[in-house]
C-alpha cells in the first residue's frame, strides 16, 4: 500500500483541535467521524492535512495547489450551511481533476432530494411510501386523499434533524401544523411521507461497478408499547438516555424469514445503481407485516465514525476499521481513474 497526501474536508466547526490527543477527551464527540478517520488514515501511514470549509471554495483551491494531495477524503454534509449545496463542492473537485472520496455529484444531488429519488425509484418499480411535498413559503392548499398516518420531515436535511415523535400525524390538521413547525425551524421545503409500521433496517453498501453489501443493522424498539409509533427520531438518534429508557437500540438484524436478507440485498444494489450512487451509501428501509420491503431513503456519503453504523456492519463484514478507510481511500482513486478513461 502506497503512502498518500490525503486531504481531508470537513466542516470548519468539526476541524479535531490538534490537542487532543485520546479519543476519551470530551471534546471528541462533536468532531467524532472526523477524528476517527484521520486517526485511521494516520495509523495507516498516510500523510493528513485537514481543511476546514464552510462557505468558501477558497481554502480548498489552495490545499490542492500549495501541498498537492493524491486524494480529498470529502466529509462535508453542506456548503454555506445548506444540505442540499454539498454536490457543489464534489462537482467542483471534478472540474479540479481532482480524485475524491465517496458519492459523486449526481448520486449526491438524487440521494439528498428524498422527492426526487423517491420519484426515480417509484418510475424503476421499486416500493416506497406515497408522499407529497410542502414547499416553503407556499401556502398549503388543498391536499390530496392521503393514506394516514404520515411522518413529516425535512425534505433535505439529514441526522435527522426536525424529525420528532410529533412528526407521526393522524389527520390534515395535524400534518399542516407539523410542516408549518417544520418550515419555520428548518427554512426549507417538507416531505409528508406514508408511516410504513414495521421493523426498519439500514444495509451499507459499498462499491462503484462492483458493489458489496455489509451485514443488516436493525432498529429495534424493545419497550415502546404496542401500537405507539417507532421512528429515529433526532432522540433515538443522539439521545443515549432516551434510548436506554425505551429500549431503543442499533443492532445487526435479529432473524429473518427465509429469503428476505438476499431480496434486501438484491434491493438495496438496485437502489445504488438506480440513483447512480458510489463510493459508499446507506439504504434505509421498513419491512412490513405482510412481507413488502419499501424503500425509506439511499443516503450518500453516511457518518463513518469507528462506532456509526457502516463501520459496525464492515467490521462484520471482516473489515477492521482502518481496512474500510483505506477501501473508501481505495474506491476515490479507482472512481477518478474511470473519470479520466483510464
Amino acid at each position: 500500500m502506497r503512502k498518500l497526501r490525503v486531504a481531508m474536508l470537513v466542516h470548519w466547526s468539526l476541524v479535531p483541535p490538534e490537542d487532543i490527543h485520546s479519543s476519551d477527551d470530551p471534546r471528541v464527540e462533536k468532531c467524532q467521524s472526523e477524528y476517527d478517520v484521520k486517526q485511521a488514515l494516520l495509523r495507516l501511514g498516510h500523510d493528513v492535512q485537514i481543511v476546514g470549509v464552510y462557505d468558501d471554495l477558497a481554502p480548498i483551491r489552495k490545499v490542492i495547489e500549495d501541498w498537492k494531495p493524491n486524494i480529498v477524503f470529502n466529509l462535508l454534509e453542506d456548503f454555506a450551511g445548506n444540505s442540499a449545496f454539498d454536490y457543489y463542492v464534489v462537482s467542483y473537485l471534478e472540474m479540479l481533476n481532482m480524485p475524491y472520496t465517496g458519492c459523486n455529484p449526481r448520486g449526491l444531488l438524487l440521494g439528498r432530494d428524498k422527492a426526487l429519488s423517491k420519484k426515480i425509484l417509484t418510475y424503476h418499480r421499486i416500493e416506497v411510501p406515497d408522499f407529497i411535498v410542502l414547499p416553503y413559503r407556499q401556502k398549503i392548499g388543498k391536499l390530496r386523499k392521503l393514506p394516514y398516518p404520515m411522518f413529516v420531515k425535512s425534505l433535505i436535511e439529514e441526522g435527522s434533524v426536525g424529525i420528532a415523535q410529533s412528526s407521526y400525524v393522524e389527520n390534515e390538521e395535524q400534518l399542516r401544523e407539523r410542516a408549518a413547525k417544520l418550515h419555520e425551524m428548518t427554512k426549507g421545503d417538507v416531505i409528508a411521507e406514508q408511516y410504513i409500521d414495521g421493523r426498519e433496517f439500514y444495509v451499507t453498501v459499498v462499491g462503484n461497478q462492483r458493489l458489496d453489501v455489509y451485514p443488516i443493522r436493525e432498529l429495534v424498539f424493545d419497550k415502546v408499547p404496542e401500537g405507539q409509533p417507532k421512528a429515529a427520531t433526532f432522540k433515538v438518534k443522539w439521545d443515549h438516555e432516551y434510548r436506554e429508557r425505551w429500549g431503543i437500540d442499533y443492532v445487526f438484524a435479529r432473524p429473518l424469514a427465509a429469503g428476505v436478507a438476499e431480496r434486501i440485498e438484491r434491493l438495496c444494489k438496485r437502489v445504488y445503481r438506480v440513483l447512480d450512487l458510489s463510493g459508499y451509501a446507506r439504504i434505509d428501509l421498513r419491512l412490513s407485516p405482510d412481507g413488502k420491503l419499501y424503500v425509506l431513503e439511499a443516503n450518500p456519503n453516511p457518518a463513518i465514525a469507528a462506532n456509526d453504523e457502516c463501520a459496525f456492519s464492515a467490521e462484520k463484514a471482516g473489515l477492521k476499521y482502518e481496512e474500510f478507510v483505506q477501501r473508501i481511500l481505495t474506491l476515490g482513486l479507482s472512481s477518478h481513474q474511470v473519470r479520466l478513461g483510464e
